[in-house]
């Protein structure tokens, strides 16, 4: 049986301590988007304000300039920092196959955490694990 979109959603971890409540929320606010394949989905540089992209069906490919970095399937996800800060896109994200995501702007998230302010403490506990991780790795 598929997953449903809340179900992946809580898969990802920047979404992985939010409750049902929370998970039905944002699943309820992302849009659906397709891409043809050989589309780029996201640029390298841009600054777009669509920033998080959970893949539902598809596979993309991670670029940076003419390198593949990674290829991403179903219930992966890319964006995620973008929709946070607002930073240029660190590299080229390509569908290689038809390809759909569910779609989280930096404005969703921003009404999100407006209707349910606990999502922001959520968010800033993935982001602090995640920092302390990196910090970790850096020392050792």
């Amino acid at each position: 049986m598929a997953k449903s979109v809340a179900e992946m959603l809580k898969d990802v971890p920047l979404f992985s301590s939010f409750n049902d409540k929370h998970l039905q929320a944002v699943a309820k606010t992302a849009k659906e988007m397709e891409f043809e394949s050989g589309t780029t989905i996201v640029k390298e540089g841009d600054r777009s304000k669509v920033g998080f992209f959970l893949i539902l069906e598809g596979q993309v490919e991670v670029r940076r300039g003419t390198k593949v970095v990674s290829r991403l399937g179903s219930g992966q996800f890319f964006g995620e920092m973008a929709v946070l800060d607002g930073q240029p896109r660190s590299a080229d994200v390509v569908a290689v196959t038809p390809t759909k995501c569910l779609v989280l702007a930096s404005w969703d998230i921003k009404g999100l955490i407006t209707t349910y302010p606990d999502i922001a403490h959520e968010i800033i506990g993935e982001l602090t694990r995640r920092l302390r991780q990196t910090s970790m790795a850096l020392s050792e």
